[in-house]
């Protein structure tokens, strides 16, 4: 494809009354296109116009570099009864530094503050936005044109989660993370190595406390500057793309921090988050609540997510802390919140606008995906809007991922006594569109690796995990693991140093590599494991409740359904000999994925590539596999005709 500049936006011509009424109604999408910094010519002279929104500020000055940021230099004007201030200042370059000056029409109040539509921001922990621009030649019109067959619901969707600063690092240049454009041939080649279809980045925006990992965020449209520019970022995810690789964002619009030069607190008045701590507050994190209710906020959300879609080329949106979002009672004791318009418990207002993003998202760009991070057993998360669902594209299942770390965290010798913790999710697998996640929360905070998870001694401890990754894939759901559990690293996520890849040059880490690729790739190639993730047609148990043993068989099945994968799972050291599993077409099971094969780092065991299918009835089925079912591991068994 020829290289195509398809960022046409963010170039401000007049700000028009649809504009306004848009933003006043709570429904403008494109803000970032009107307010910030924006390189326009106006009589024939090229500069940047200027525009935040401050309805309650007395005066604006536009402060900076190229001011000796004096505050009577550049006042701003008003836009009549708008709240919007604007400034043209002729002759001004890329990279000059600047601020708002806001003196409040309350208490005499009066701050500096960064621009919250800006692209560019300096690097933490200075403050300042940096005046730029967002022009880019893309090449990634092909992945486009093919993004709708990558990202459905029937296509194979296996995303590796990266928090980039701490990927990898210089040692030789005082640890320093990689810049975006160093990370990106090294990203790509590793991921396609290892046969994920999408890298989900947790958040770029601008955060200024690195400890956060980007979720207190202050820079809702610019990348942090700490890897690069704006133009540098783009690269990244252009190269990710050209490499066919997607590229799904983290995205926080669940709270935001409250330092004095961001959103809190912002003309002198709780601009975007509520006044009452008991809306406005949250206490897990210690930050403020967005107003979903106020619609100039609701303008300011959309158009951030929007905007990394649009400009950014973002193929998806996780987006953080849905949960924390839809209760108004959320981590609060009684007295603690207040109740909505209804009595309930239930906050209206987020609900409104977390429907209005996923209608416009996908209104916009069919082709995403949105994905929603939400832990409790609210309805319809993943269903359409119309129908009166969220309208999100996928959930993850934290259900699935408790239930299975928890009871892979067992002796072997007592899981007989746990089989429901891997069997319940067949109550529940089809109500969401869910992707099954092993994420970075499983490894922070004192809660170890997820080798480290695992019982037994060194040899047992890398065969769980490698049944535990076989189960997953196995399953019906998207996958999402992250960085650093492709080879087992020993040691909990620090997001200050970089994975220790070392390890891969040590056998049974490097064995776990290597079945990762290999389920991957099975995972992508095989129609039976993903053309019917989120399709209750999809899957079939086999034998859910030999708990004596421990063992589970269920298939999975695609369009053609006489060709179905048989897995069987084996959640103890004991090989299983002679174990008969009951399938109901007759002909050749072909072994296609074995963790306890050798070059993963198992013993060897197996089922000589395959085996016929007997006709001796079994599991009520009129045929059925006599196998070998290694220790601590799963079989993936196709049917070839």
């Amino acid at each position: 494809m020829p290289a195509v500049n398809t960022n046409p936006h963010a170039y401000a011509g007049e700000i028009g009354s649809m504009d306004l009424h848009l933003f006043n109604e709570g429904r403008h999408t494109k803000l970032y296109e009107k307010l910030g910094a924006h390189p326009v010519t106006q009589k024939g002279q090229p500069g940047f116009v200027f525009r935040v929104w401050a309805p309650n500020a007395r005066s604006v000055s536009l402060i900076g570099t190229f001011n000796a940021w004096n505050e009577r230099a550049m006042p701003m004007s008003a836009l009549g009864s708008s709240g919007i201030w604007e400034r043209f200042v002729p002759g001004l370059a890329r990279g000059e530094i600047y601020k708002y000056r806001i003196e409040s029409t309350v208490g005499g109040y009066t701050v500096d503050k960064a621009d919250p539509y800006g692209f560019h921001h300096e690097t933490p922990p200075r403050t300042g936005s940096v005046v730029w621009d967002l022009n880019y030649t893309w090449h990634d019109g092909a992945w486009l044109g093919s993004r709708g067959q990558r990202n459905a619901l029937a296509a194979p969707v296996s995303v590796y989660e990266v928090h980039l600063s701490s990927w990898r690092r210089l040692a030789e240049d005082h640890n320093r993370p990689l810049s975006y454009r160093e990370l990106a041939p090294l990203l790509a080649a590793h991921v396609r190595e290892l046969g994920f279809t999408h890298v989900e980045l947790m958040p770029v925006m601008e955060h200024p406390f690195l400890g956060s990992w980007g979720y207190q965020v202050t820079g809702y449209f610019a990348p942090t500057s700490r890897l690069g520019t704006p133009q540098d970022f783009m690269f990244l995810v252009d190269y990710l793309h050209q490499q066919e690789i997607g590229v799904i964002l983290d995205w926080v619009p669940a709270h935001f921090p409250n330092d004095t030069h961001a959103l809190s607190f912002f003309d002198g008045t709780h601009l975007y988050e509520h006044a009452d701590p008991r809306l406005g507050f949250h206490p897990d994190w210690q930050s403020c609540i967005f107003n979903y209710g106020r619609h100039e906020v609701r303008s300011f959300l959309l158009s951030s997510a929007l905007f990394w879609l649009d400009v950014y080329h973002a193929d998806g949106l996780r987006v953080d802390g849905v949960a924390s979002m839809l209760y108004r009672d959320y981590s609060r004791k009684a007295g603690e919140w207040i109740p909505n318009e209804q009595g309930g418990r239930e906050n209206l207002e987020a609900i409104a606008m977390l429907r209005q993003l996923n209608e416009r998202a996908y209104g916009e760009h069919p082709d995403v995906m949105t994905i929603a991070e939400e832990s409790t057993a609210w309805p319809m998360v993943s269903r359409p809007v119309y129908v009166g669902g969220l309208g999100f594209g996928l959930k993850w299942d934290m259900g699935w991922m408790h239930d299975t770390l928890k009871y892979f965290s067992r002796e072997p010798v007592h899981r007989r006594f746990h089989q429901s913790e891997i069997t319940f999710r067949g109550v529940y697998a089809f109500h969401e569109n869910f992707m099954l996640p092993l994420s970075h929360d499983e490894v922070v905070h004192g809660k170890g690796s997820l080798i480290g998870k695992m019982p037994g001694d060194e040899w047992q401890r890398f065969a769980n995990l490698r049944l535990l990754y076989a189960l997953m894939f196995a399953q019906p759901g998207k996958k999402l693991l992250f960085m650093g559990a492709e080879f087992a690293q020993p040691q909990e996520w620090n997001h200050d140093g970089q994975l220790a890849w070392d390890k891969l040059d040590v056998p049974l880490n490097a064995g776990i590599a290597r079945l990762l690729g290999h389920l991957n790739r099975t995972y992508v190639h095989e129609p039976a494991l993903h053309s019917r993730d989120v399709d209750s047609r999809g899957f079939e148990w086999i034998d859910a409740d030999d708990a004596e043993h421990s063992v589970l068989a269920f298939a999975r099945r695609g369009e053609n359904e006489a060709h179905p994968i048989v897995i069987a799972c084996n959640f103890t050291p004991v090989p299983r000999h002679n174990h008969r599993v009951g399938v109901s077409f007759p002909g050749l099971y072909r072994e296609i994925v074995n963790s306890d094969a050798k070059e993963f780092g198992g013993s060897g065991q197996g089922n000589l590539g395959g085996l016929e299918a007997s006709p001796v009835p079994h599991h009520g089925r009129p045929y059925s596999l006599n196998l070998t079912l290694p220790p601590l591991a799963a079989v993936f068994l196709k049917r070839e005709h």
